[in-house]
């Protein structure tokens, strides 16, 4: 057990790890040093982040807390905190549950640990420490590689489908200012930021709340200008009154990827209704039809929802031959999970076995794999560029502006036979991008060399 040491666990979503990296900042200002997501901890004080937006991803932040906790009984912990969703989510009842917890957080009260670690009896406050934020309140400890960083330009949500329980979680959706981002993306180049992975619940609405109005094209036309900016990516963006001013700005400018996540969930009329989706198939299609022909070449990544309450057979042979005629560049799928407090938890009964919600998880991604594997196999012999994320045995390992890290595929570049700066051979540097031509393609990997 390490003095002053602070092991942070993050599970979830991308927009939780940007409040541990906040977290994470302020800790080390205070005097700690902060070790994320190790293999071996062995910090006094260990955080875990939690998520809490369906059942599996709640009972893994179940597992990890007991985890800690009996490492708490052994003696090798000395203070157990929790945060993020599922803490937010349920903070009347885990208390009483798992007792071993020092003390619980909600998601946005981050600044409440680094009080309590700071007051901890076993530890003196640094000299001169006072408990405000140091710096801006923006800047964090990054833990992704240091050439990319995820920017989340808003928080909570609006849109209240049936199945979601994060409007539950978060509230209602929150812009940041405009120019608190813009602040943040030049501080983040200035830590040797390249790549922005921009998110939120629901990109879509950026502004609205704030300015009245959509200011999602104007955000990214200006963060596109921004000297050091290399590349932007769009993460969760949605369908009903997508904002299309933002595509010219996409068509625009070569540092803004060719690359939209979507979240469409479904398309047959009858499941898009009981959703709360507040669209059709015809306007669902549009959308997709509209961004295709005005962003040529878009790489178009979404998400679909299989075994909700009153999925017939038909909607589901429907969803499955509507997938083979949209060819989506990316797409993951996930099994339906019942929430407390949603609409569907409430009004819908769960009346589709797991067994067979997973079933249709496989029979859609199977279909998937054709059509990646037949879009992945078209890209060889072109040129693309890749930045590189890290380097393994035999390989360096990239990625295309088509792809997000961690969840898209990766461009493996054969290394050179002992290859060496000594000898003279060319070693790709993390985080540089280089022009690479596709020899060979696999059905979610493809291979180069430079």
């Amino acid at each position: 057990m390490r003095k002053n040491e602070i092991d942070i666990i993050t599970l979830g979503c991308s927009k939780n790890l940007v409040d541990a990296e906040r977290l994470m900042r302020q800790l080390e200002l205070a005097g700690y040093k902060c070790v994320h997501d190790s293999a071996e901890p062995k910090g006094e004080i260990a955080i875990i982040n939690t998520c809490g937006f369906i059942g599996d991803a709640k009972e893994e932040s179940i597992e990890i807390i007991l985890q800690f906790a009996e490492r708490k009984s052994k003696g090798k912990l000395r203070k157990l905190y929790v945060m993020g969703c599922l803490s937010q989510r349920y903070k009347e009842e885990l208390p009483a549950e798992i007792p071993e917890v020092d003390k619980w957080f909600g998601k946005f009260d981050y600044m409440g640990i680094v009080e309590e670690c700071a007051s901890a009896q076993f530890r003196e406050r640094p000299k001169g420490y006072s408990l405000e934020f140091k710096g801006e309140e923006f800047e964090r400890t990054l833990t992704t590689p240091k050439h990319y960083a995820y920017l989340k330009i808003a928080e909570g949500c609006n849109r209240y489908c049936s199945y979601c329980a994060i409007p539950l979680i978060t509230g209602r959706f929150t812009s940041r200012k405009m120019e608190d981002i813009l602040d943040e993306v030049r501080w983040l180049v200035g830590q040797g930021v390249r790549e922005f992975n921009v998110i939120a619940q629901d990109l879509s609405s950026y502004g609205l709340d704030l300015y009245g109005e959509h200011r999602l094209a104007q955000l990214v036309d200006e963060m596109a200008q921004i000297e050091g900016v290399e590349w932007i990516r769009l993460h969760y963006t949605y369908p009903t009154d997508f904002p299309y001013d933002l595509l010219p700005v996409m068509a625009k400018h070569k540092n803004v990827c060719k690359y939209m996540d979507i979240a469409l969930q479904h398309c047959s009329d009858n499941m898009l209704k009981k959703m709360h989706r507040h669209i059709t198939r015809e306007e669902q299609d549009a959308v997709i039809k509209r961004i295709r022909e005005e962003v040529p070449g878009i790489c178009i990544r979404t998400t679909l929802l299989v075994g909700h309450p009153g999925e017939t057979e038909e909607d589901f042979n429907e969803l499955c031959e509507w997938v083979k005629e949209m060819k989506f560049e990316r797409m993951g799928a996930f099994a339906y999970s019942e929430e407390e407090g949603t609409y569907a938890a409430q009004h819908y009964k769960d009346d589709i076995p797991q067994e067979e919600k997973e079933q249709r998880v496989e029979t859609l991604m199977a279909i998937q794999q054709e059509i990646s594997a037949a879009l992945l196999s078209q890209m060889v012999g072109t040129q693309q560029r890749v930045v590189i994320d890290r380097e393994e045995e035999g390989y360096y390992v990239g990625r295309t502006q088509y792809d997000s890290p961690e969840v898209d595929c990766e461009v493996l570049i054969e290394k050179t036979e002992n290859e060496s700066r000594e000898s003279g051979d060319r070693i790709l540097e993390i985080g540089e991008f280089y022009t690479v031509t596709i020899i060979k393609s696999e059905d979610f990997d493809l291979y180069a060399t430079l």
